[in-house]
């Protein structure tokens, strides 16, 4: 696929997209074509992404505030038709189940899982009028598997990886998808605050807790965001039109 630009006139909607595999993807479908908006808290961040990728839009904008993700999906469709949404807002924190609140899972489902559905909710009714759409939620192996000390997070993953066929279902042949990739751990700043967050509580060395958290992903090394964002791109390419629901797996799901 190198090259072609099979997503020229296309409007792509990144979310996350300040650093890591937001930025990633941002910059794959933007080398096929695409024009880009990112979202993101961070505006020094998402105007550095934003500079790396001619005539796109940095918008800073909160995920979890439904009024704020209106205000700006309406703004962004006014722009141009949204034909490919790429929900990557996400975070991750870790504890023991017995220590794990209720307002720590409150917090992770509201970015991990009602963000997407805000922001899908907000473009899927044009997408379905044209008859072309993508939706690309970024999961995580942890929603096909679980893990130690990690309850919160390997819910809201499988909640994402959930909302993902059960939206696919509703919209098969009706000219959108919606698909998942589900990487295991990926070279990103949140990954590097779980190796330090290891390190502090353990007596593991960072060499140690980074070969503990690899030994999943394939060479037991960390994933390049890029990567994920070629999965993302496959799903997105016009040839996948018959990909729908499915979670690609980037990692041992054993």
């Amino acid at each position: 696929m190198p090259g072609e630009h099979f997503l020229s006139g296309k409007h792509a909607v990144v979310t996350g997209g300040s650093r890591g595999i937001g930025a990633a993807c941002a910059r794959a479908l933007a080398a096929h074509g695409a024009r880009i908006t990112l979202l993101g808290r961070d505006r020094g961040a998402l105007d550095d992404v934003s500079a790396s990728i001619p005539d796109s839009l940095a918008v800073v904008c909160d995920v979890t505030d439904d009024a704020a993700v209106v205000k700006t999906f309406t703004e962004a469709q006014a722009r141009f038709p949204v034909s490919v949404l790429v929900n990557n807002a996400g975070m991750a924190e870790s504890a023991p189940f017995l220590k794990t609140s209720d307002a720590l899972l409150a917090r992770m489902f509201d970015v991990n899982v009602l963000s997407a559905f805000r922001c899908t909710r907000a473009v899927l009714p044009d997408m379905l009028a044209r008859g072309w759409g993508r939706v690309v939620n970024i999961a995580s192996i942890a929603g096909l598997k679980g893990g130690r000390y990690i309850s919160a997070y390997v819910a809201t993953k499988h909640a994402l990886v959930g909302f993902t066929r059960a939206l696919a279902a509703e919209v098969q042949g009706k000219g959108v998808t919606v698909n998942a990739v589900c990487p295991g751990y990926v070279d990103t700043d949140m990954t590097r605050r779980t190796i330090a967050n290891i390190v502090a509580r353990t007596k593991l060395t960072e060499e140690q807790a980074l070969a503990e958290i690899a030994r999943g992903n394939a060479g037991g090394r960390l994933i390049p965001p890029e990567a994920v964002a070629a999965e993302v791109v496959r799903l997105c390419a016009p040839a996948s039109s018959a990909i729908n629901g499915e979670a690609v797996p980037m990692g041992d799901i054993t």
